[in-house]
């Protein structure tokens, strides 16, 4: 039976801990997320959607930035009924985590990633195993899923929340951390020639511009079907009312443009129509250099082909004109070839 386990004696002995400030930011590096990808790929089964991978993060942290550059999987199991019956197998942790440290000392555990897609009940507790290994743990949800357009990291930290009645007592529950995906200058490097095999040369830059205006788009929906949820199961009761949620929305709601002052859409429709302008006269003025130079090309051709043909013309020049032609049509055979 699986159950929920106590770190052993030997984990803080074994697992130095990190700065004990909380980081103010989480940068995940590009190896990190193809580690997980790869984790999830070999222990996905296939037929059970809840299906996720757990494992640990290793970085450093500086200034209030956490940089979590490496990471390595670690063997995990929770019961589909219950998930606060789960196993996590510290000990294959710690073996990994003493052998990391042989190849760089530099880096520390810094908490732990999971491929969620969302938190679960289980996730606080598992996240305070983590607190043996170092005193901020942090943890970081990675979406593999194929149909994600959005940002595929979501990074939390925990904090005791207590209840403003006063009636229950203290708990931990995660907050949101802000999180980007940076890389090292061999890192991109390295990132830089894996797309190559990846990317479509074929495609042109106007399909891969609309391609990422739909993919923008698709992920604005998404977080405004996810922000209308949570209004909706505020307003039937389901969701406690968060003044801090609200207040963000609020400032959002606050950046947004009135649409129904005439004004604003005049002066809007002008900018837009100058923008516009400015393009079409571009395209008209780059169509015209290309057939004044063409035109220009015909007219020099005709004139050095009378040249050529005029009974004057010596002997010298239409050597000359013949060795210039040869490297043109030496290219042109070799192109046909």
């Amino acid at each position: 039976p699986m159950s929920t386990p106590a770190p052993s004696d030997g984990a803080t002995a074994v697992a130095p801990r990190a700065a004990p400030a909380s980081a103010s930011e989480v940068v995940v590096h590009p190896l990190v997320l193809l580690s997980v990808v790869d984790h999830f790929r070999r222990c996905d089964e296939g037929d059970e959607e809840n299906k996720r991978v757990v494992g640990v993060l290793l970085g450093e942290q500086r200034k209030g930035r956490l940089d979590v550059t490496s990471s390595f999987a670690v063997p995990f199991e929770e019961d589909d009924g219950d998930n606060g019956i789960w196993f996590l197998d510290h000990s294959y942790l710690e073996n990994m985590y003493r052998m990391s440290k042989k190849i760089s000392a530099k880096e520390k555990i810094v908490g732990w990633y999971s491929t969620g897609p969302k938190l679960r009940e289980s996730d606080i507790d598992i996240h305070e195993l983590f607190y043996a290994y170092t005193p901020e743990p942090v943890l970081v949800i990675v979406d593999v899923r194929a149909e994600n357009a959005n940002i595929p990291t979501s990074a939390f930290a925990a904090q005791i929340e207590v209840k403003e009645d006063g009636t229950e007592k203290q708990q931990k529950t995660f907050v949101h951390v802000p999180n980007s995906i940076e890389a090292f200058e061999a890192e991109e490097i390295g990132v830089e020639h894996l797309l190559r095999d990846v990317k479509d040369n074929t495609v042109s830059t106007l399909s891969t511009k609309v391609s990422e205006k739909v993919q923008s788009l698709r992920g604005l929906k998404a977080r405004l079907e996810e922000l209308k949820s949570y209004m909706d199961k505020v307003v039937d009761g389901s969701l406690p009312m968060n003044h801090e949620i609200m207040g963000h929305l609020q400032d959002a709601f606050n950046l947004l443009p009135n649409l129904n002052l005439e004004d604003y859409v005049k002066g809007f429709n002008v900018s837009t129509n100058d923008a516009m302008l400015v393009v079409y006269l571009s395209s008209l003025i780059r169509s015209v250099i290309a057939l004044h130079d063409l035109i220009n090309n015909k007219a020099t051709n005709k004139e050095r082909e009378r040249a050529l043909d005029a009974p004057g013309a010596s002997d010298a020049e239409k050597d000359t004109d013949k060795e210039n032609e040869k490297p043109k049509d030496s290219g042109k055979a070799d192109a046909a070839k």
